[in-house]
């Protein structure tokens, strides 16, 4: 008896197995162990018996081994026909048909439900920046999960919903399927359907990870859909997009690739539909198709910021989208990039990082323009504030914060093009040099930040030329300069990067402003009060000038009232610099009225009506100076008091 002949009944056996599950006759005559209809019997059904699935992967075994096919009879066990070859060949096919449908069924009733609210802490998403959460993701489940990494007994997963910081991998189906999702992979490998096998695995696991996306809140935007929106709607959905980035790379993708390990780690898919050249792992082919379409929606969205249009608004949420992506990137390159099937997906994140980058640069380069150019012409009432002012520092406050991110990408100081006057703007001031400290010693940040603080200082001057009243205009480049100051001071980030010694001289320049303000307001006042041009000599009317000593008085009042009226209106809005300047024009005010005083009083009560010429006193006079720079017009007349 040669060896065939001892073999057949054993050859027999297996086929009678295999033939009792044959989907593709089910399908047509309703026979068989299989059934093709919805409450189709099936062997790997996750249940207690599993015999017969032992006793049909046995049988498999035995058909190759005892039958092995040809290479003209491997393909689609759905396409090939029972008729183009022998009995074995047949039962081949139809264990292939059957394995390819317990490999789907099983993959999709035995799939675990992936808990995406608290991998992605979507509750938080609404109510808080990214830059004040991103690592506060899901804490009491990272507490639970740091005290206890055994496994749930509810679904049999590993604890892994911790903050999203590092990839976390999630069993997205119990061991027991896992294991029989090999078995079954491993036999259609190695009777050459590897490829059947790995689109029935994408074709399960490609909508699973669509609709975990989804649910993390990735909407399907094409690049001009994206760049269409407005901004206020898109700060929003980048910081959605951060936080389901994370928990798309570090959960959904790491836990997807993990499983087509398990799956997949120790078989031969030549024949899978992606090429697999020399050194690629072969198990990423069937993961590359299954999450391949959802990485490049996912991170498409970032293209279209990285390629939209620059503007300053946009600098804070495109640096929190490059950190995210570099953050991101080593983790990527984990779970991507050690293929060639998803290598595309990393080398598409690292451009989009590079361009993030070169957005950032471009956009603080627009910002400095957009100081240099700013066209308002109109002076702000009362000499305050200039809104340019406040938008430019809070700016550059924000800018500190970003320290971080900013030291590494602005690698260059403020070009000598940067300091020329745009081309056709002849009222555009020119500047003198930048005196900068040593460029060993200074970040090329800080270079950036002192050079927009120089520009807006230029611009201020020239702003400060619109108001006609000169001691208006001093006041107006006081408030400013004081305000930059303070600002700088305010920030310990924003202060190490701007250094001491150029706040000295911001404060220096508001101070000097301040004494040109007073000099230019004040000096007409009090030459009222000076005795030149009183005192008349020679004859009999040696002495003072009584006509010249009330038409001194009349002087004075006038000039006050006029001051108060005015003054009243301008506004300082920083309550200390407003008392330091109120107590300094009082300090030479009150003393020189009140010598003033002293010195010719009696001269006038000892004529006629004297109240229309010596109006107040000193405490009126001290009053009345506390009206100064409130921004309003209070009456001069109630302040005055009794003198008499």
């Amino acid at each position: 008896m040669d060896g065939s002949t001892a073999a057949a009944p054993e050859l027999e056996e297996a086929e009678g197995v295999v033939m009792r599950w044959d989907s593709t006759a089910s399908a047509t005559f309703g026979g068989g162990g299989g059934g093709g209809g919805g409450d189709e019997q099936m062997l790997f059904d996750g249940g207690g018996d599993r015999a017969e699935a032992e006793r049909f992967l046995r049988a498999v075994d035995d058909l190759r081994r005892l039958a092995p096919p040809s290479p003209a009879s491997v393909g689609s066990p759905r396409r090939s026909s029972s008729a183009s070859g022998g009995a074995a060949s047949n039962a081949v096919h139809v264990a292939m048909a059957r394995l390819e449908d317990e490999f789907r069924h099983v993959l999709s009733s035995r799939a675990l439900d992936l808990e995406i609210e608290a991998l992605a802490d979507l509750s938080s998403l609404s109510m808080c920046s990214d830059r004040d959460n991103s690592s506060v993701i899901t804490e009491v489940a990272a507490a639970a999960a740091d005290e206890d990494d055994s496994v749930s007994s509810s679904v049999g997963r590993r604890s892994s919903y911790r903050s999203l910081r590092s990839i976390r991998e999630i069993d997205l189906l119990p061991a027991d399927a896992i294991s029989d999702l090999h078995a079954i992979a491993s036999r259609m490998a190695a009777a050459g359907y590897g490829r059947e096998c790995v689109q029935v695995y994408a074709s399960v696991r490609k909508p699973a990870v669509d609709s975990a996306l989804r649910r993390l809140g990735v909407e399907k935007l094409s690049i001009g859909d994206v760049q269409r929106l407005e901004w206020e709607v898109l700060e929003a959905k980048i910081r959605r997009w951060i936080r389901a980035a994370r928990a798309a790379v570090r959960g959904v993708f790491a836990s997807e690739r993990r499983l087509c390990f398990l799956i997949f780690h120790d078989l031969p898919l030549s024949g899978s539909t992606i090429s697999t050249a020399a050194g690629t792992t072969i198990h990423d082919a069937p993961f590359a198709e299954a999450v391949k379409g959802a990485a490049l929606q996912l991170f498409g969205f970032a293209e279209a910021i990285s390629i939209g249009r620059r503007s300053p608004e946009k600098l804070f949420k495109i640096i929190d989208l490059h950190d995210a992506i570099a953050d991101l990137l080593p983790d990527v390159s984990d779970i991507f990039a050690a293929s060639k099937a998803g290598e595309s997906i990393y080398v598409q994140a690292a451009e989009i990082r590079s361009r993030l980058a070169d957005a950032v640069r471009g956009i603080l380069s627009e910002f400095e323009n957009a100081v240099l150019r700013d066209p308002s012409k109109t002076p702000v009432p009362g000499g305050t504030i200039h809104p340019l002012t406040r938008y430019v520092m809070n700016y550059i406050s924000l800018i500190s914060d970003y320290k971080t991110t900013l030291s590494e990408l602005i690698v260059s100081r403020p070009s000598a093009s940067s300091r020329i006057a745009p081309e056709g703007n002849e009222n555009t001031p020119s500047f003198p040099d930048l005196d900068l400290a040593d460029p060993d010693s200074q970040l090329p940040l800080a270079a950036h930040l002192i050079w927009i603080i120089v520009v807006l200082e230029h611009n201020l001057e020239s702003k400060a030329s619109l108001y006609k009243d000169a001691s208006l205009s001093h006041l107006f480049v006081m408030n400013n300069v004081h305000y930059i100051a303070h600002k700088v001071k305010d920030s310990p980030e924003l202060r190490g990067l701007i250094g001491d010694e150029y706040l000295k001289r911001l404060t220096g320049k508001f101070r000097l402003a301040a004494t040109r303000y007073q000099r230019t307001a004040w000096l007409k006042i009090l030459n009222c009060l000076r005795d030149e041009g009183l005192h008349v000599s020679g004859g009999f009317s040696s002495g003072v000038s009584k006509s010249a000593l009330r038409e001194r008085f009349k002087s004075f009042n006038a000039s006050f009232e006029e001051a108060h009226r005015v003054q009243s209106t301008w506004y300082v809005p920083d309550t200390q610099l407003r008392e330091e300047l109120r107590i300094s024009i009082s300090e030479k005010l009150l003393p020189a009225y009140r010598s003033f005083l002293g010195r010719f009083r009696h001269h006038i009560e000892n004529g006629r009506h004297p109240e229309l010429y010596i109006k107040y006193s000193v405490e009126d006079l001290e009053m009345a100076v506390t009206d100064f720079f409130e921004g309003c017009q209070p009456s001069l007349h109630n302040r005055r008091r009794s003198h008499g």
